[in-house]
Order: C-alpha cells, then structure tokens, then sequence
C-alpha cells in the first residue's frame, strides 16, 4: 500500500503509517495538475485544508481507496463524486476540537479588551488607556449558531466565564440543549437578545451567507461577532457594512470566503474595529498531533484491515464488528441480488428488520450490503459499499431499519422486505440459522440458499397457501 501526504502533517502521523508497513510520500505544496499527474499511484490521500480534492483529481486517482482529512472540516473534498467512485473519505472531528473553541474564546476576549488594537498603538510609542476601554463579558449573553462538538465546548468554556448561553441549531433537540444548559431559539432571537456571537457551524448550502444584513440589523450595537468555523457562513460585504454603519461594535474572523487573503481581496481588514487571524483555530502543537495520529491511525487499519472509522460516506466499522456481522452482510447482499433479478418494477421502499441476537449487534453495514447487492443486476461494477445508499436515495427508495419491541428466541433473525409498483414476486422473510439461511416467499415454496460461491436456489419444501 502506497499513501502520499500532500499537506504539512505532524510527523509523528508519518512514524505510524511506516510503522503499519505503508510506503508514505511527503510532497505538500502540489499545483492542482501535479497532483492530478502523480495521484494515480497512491492507495491512499492525506491532507489538510489546502489540498483540493475535486472530481479532476478523484477522476484520475485509478487506485486511491480512501482520502483522509487531518482535521474537521471537508468542503475541500468532492465527497458525492469520491463515494461514486468507491472511495472512503475520512476525517478526525475531534483532534482539534478544543484547540478551535478556544480560538474562538480568545477572539471574543481579545475583542472585548480591544488587545490587538493596544498592541499596535504600544508598539508605536502611544499609551491610550481611556482609548482602549473594554468590557466584562460576566453576565453577558453568548449567542452560538451551531452546537456541535465544537460550539458545544466553546459553551462549556464560556459557562466558566459566568456567561448566559443561547444557541441557534435547527438539529439539536430541546432536551439535550437543555441538559447542556443551552437556551435555543431561533435565529432572529439569537440575534436580539445576544451579546457576542460566535459561529461554529460547516461551510453549506444552508449555511452559506446564513449571517448577512437582515442579522446584523437585528443585534445590539454593542454586540460582537466571532466566526473560527468556516468562511463564507457570514456574508463578509454585509459585516463590512455592519461594522462601518456601527450597527454592531466589533467582529472577529479566522476564516475568510477566499483563502488566503489580502487588504485588496478583503477590506474588513481596513477597519479599525475589525480584528482577524490567519485561519488559526487548529494551529496547535497540541491539536496538529491529535490530527495526525487519529487519521494515520484510522487509515493504517482501513488499508489493512479494513476497519472503518470516522468515515462521512461510508458507516464506521471496526474489525470486531465486521467478524460478527460478516456472515449477514454476505447473505443480505446476496439477497438483494436475488430480489433484484427475480421481481419486476421500481423499488418503492425497502423494509429489514433485525431480530434475536443480531438486534443487538451493529447492523447498518448489513443493510449497506443489501443496498449494494439489489443494484449489483443493474449497475454492475458501478455500485459498490461506499455509494449504494446514495443511489437509493437518488432513486427516491425509502429505507426503513428496524427491531422488534420483544426480540423472538431466535439467535439470528433477518428479515426484509420490498415494496415495489409492480411487483411479479416478492420475498418476504429471511432466516439466518448457523449462517444457513432459509427463506420464506409470499409464493408457497420454502428456498435453500449457499452463502458460499455463486447464488444456487431451489426448492426444498411447499406449505399450504
């Protein structure tokens, strides 16, 4: 297995590919078309933030089996096209974290004490002190749009400051923000009420421009606004505005639409109450190891065993797993072949139900494996376990997991079930029994299935209609 390395990466990340017997190229700093040129003979991609991995590039890459992200956010990655192409995109959503929420919390205190502005005025022989009067933020309310890993440890740290918390996340259920002690509310209410703001939300359709005039017309005129998550989420013409016409105090930015960026490109960065660092938020010792090991770590066993872990496109497996569920995701993939090739008409929905032991065991790649097993007929070698839920979401095909409220004594149960507009035979239930599964059709016949070599159906028994 071969893997380059196309960003700056810790060293320590190189130490323990090598370690796991995986040839390791260093080469950062890769003009899109070298890159295009050399990629075809790696197994494997790591990269950070600069490195580019469009359709181009994952069009050329004949061998590449998984790109691995040193870090959180993956807007650099063509993630629909590398899962059209089987290949596993991974990352390392916590190595770094705690070292961007206290990014984040520095802005908001930098901000607050006005410390880069002093600095400059210091350095060139002045002493303002009635100038650069700051603030308290004990007791001010912290408004952040997002609570993921990160905006919820930015929470947690302002709760140490004595701070209110309120948040604008339209996929955090009420309880659990609760439970955080996080008031949500809407985002026109976040901006209303909030004092500072901090965003830490990915880079999206949705989010895209998601804070622009209509928001900053709402919030106070002392209120501050800090983004170390992802440029373009704020509208940077419209802060622009904002922090001109004093409808807000002051903003704070680690990221910026286009990157890197300059004075020309950029005129926030002309405004004397606008302060900014070049994309810092992860730039730690501390979190650039983190970053390094977990996606080396994470990669080394996926290239040699297979074991799948923080994966975007592909469900999380580890070896352990896969031991149990092997012998269920071969059945259920040869299944869907059989389903495919013996009944007529579109797929409308697609129903498995897990019962007896298998209940209880992790069962999202057996329902991968019947996905990629029912378009195998159709698609061939254009269908495989990475994209088979994308193209049954593209076809409009429901998929419903479930598992009984009491489980059946039986040690291994699967069933599945399709519903189709036209349907010339169904298939209803499906019975694992010391992996010699039995199934039961909505036609009186009983079936034999080998779970070893080619598919081999025949009838064994008939029950009564």
């Amino acid at each position: 297995m071969k893997v380059l390395i196309s960003d700056v990466l810790a060293e320590v990340g190189v130490k323990i590919l090598e370690e796991a017997g995986i040839e390791v190229d260093v080469n950062t700093g890769l003009a899109p078309e070298e890159l295009k040129k050399i990629i075809g003979q790696y197994d494997g991609l790591v990269i950070r933030s600069a490195t580019k991995v469009t359709s181009e590039i994952i069009e050329a890459a004949d061998n590449l089996k998984i790109v691995g992200r040193a870090g959180i956010g993956l807007d650099n990655v063509d993630i629909p096209e590398a899962s059209k192409n089987g290949i596993v995109v991974m990352n390392a959503p916590d190595g770094n974290a705690t070292t961007a929420a206290e990014h984040a919390i520095a802005m908001m205190m930098s901000l607050t004490r006005n410390i880069p502005q002093a600095t400059a005025r210091l350095k060139e022989g002045g002493w303002d002190k009635k100038k650069f009067q700051g603030r308290e933020v004990t007791g001010k309310t912290l408004g952040i749009i997002g609570i993921g890993r990160i905006g919820a440890i930015a929470a947690d740290r302002a709760k140490g400051l004595r701070m209110k918390i309120m948040a604008f996340d339209p996929y955090m259920p009420q309880d659990v923000a609760e439970k955080m002690g996080i008031e949500l509310v809407s985002l026109d209410e976040l901006c209303k009420r909030a004092d500072y703001f901090t965003v830490h939300v990915p880079l999206t359709k949705e989010t895209a421009n998601l804070v622009s005039d209509k928001e900053f017309k709402l919030m106070k005129s002392e209120a501050f606004f800090i983004d170390c998550a992802r440029g373009g989420v704020v509208d940077e013409e419209a802060l622009y505005r904002a922090l001109k016409d004093g409808e807000i105090r002051g903003a704070a930015l680690d990221v910026f639409a286009s990157e890197p960026t300059s004075l020309e490109g950029t005129p926030l960065l002309s405004l004397p109450n606008f302060i900014c660092t070049p994309h810092l938020g992860a730039s730690t010792s501390e979190a650039q190891v983190n970053v390094a090991v977990t996606i080396c770590e994470q990669m080394a066993d996926y290239l040699n065993t297979g074991t799948v872990a923080n994966a975007v496109n592909v469900p999380s497996v580890s070896a352990d797993v896969l031991a149990k569920v092997g012998p269920y995701t071969d059945l259920a993939e040869k299944m869907g072949a059989i389903h495919m090739e013996l009944a007529e008409g579109g797929i409308e929905e697609v129903t498995i139900e897990f019962d007896g032991e298998l209940a209880d065991m992790v069962t999202t790649p057996v329902t991968v494996a019947f996905l990629k097993g029912l378009f195998t007929p159709i698609l061939k070698e254009a269908v495989n376990y990475v994209n088979a839920p994308m193209i049954a979401k593209e076809r409009g095909i429901k998929i419903v997991e479930s598992k009984p409220a009491i489980l059946t004594p039986s040690p291994h149960c699967l069933r599945l079930r399709l519903n189709r507009k036209m349907v010339k035979m169904r298939f209803r239930e499906l019975y694992l029994v010391r992996k010699n599964p039995v199934l039961f059709g909505s036609t009186p016949f009983v079936w034999k299935l080998s779970l070893l070599g080619p598919c081999c159906m025949f009838p064994i028994m008939m029950f009564p209609a």
